[in-house]
């Protein structure tokens, strides 16, 4: 049986290191959310990764997530793929360490339904 890890929002995976690589079709949508043209968007809230090949989220001075306010994802409903994939299609050695998903043993088909409500994909 597989296990699917219930986010608790518990942000801790907004407060990790590293980067949010966004696509074309999500800084769309982000600049639209955030009201604003999507050059404005890239320059306010976006650098280069560090391939300096593509766009990612801006961290705040203390490295957290630009768009994390206080528990809150500022931008929830239309958050990046790569935050909507976390934790259950993408973790790393040492991630179950800060994040606080709860392990539940489902069925195949309830992990498949589960994974496309919280990511929007299908298994």
């Amino acid at each position: 049986m597989p296990v699917f890890l219930e986010c608790q929002r518990c942000t801790a995976c907004c407060r990790w290191p590293g980067q949010v690589r966004l696509t074309d079709a999500e800084i769309t949508r982000l600049a639209a959310f955030k009201g604003l043209t999507e050059v404005a968007f890239i320059q306010q809230f976006t650098r280069l990764t560090q391939d300096r090949r593509a766009l990612a989220l801006q961290d705040q001075p203390t490295g957290e997530c630009i768009f994390l306010e206080g528990e809150n994802c500022a931008v929830q409903p239309v958050k990046p793929q790569q935050c909507r994939d976390f934790p259950n299609l993408w973790n790393f050695p040492g991630s179950e360490k800060f994040c606080h998903a709860v392990p539940r043993l489902v069925s195949d088909v309830e992990y498949r339904l589960r994974i496309a409500q919280v990511t929007g994909r299908t298994l």
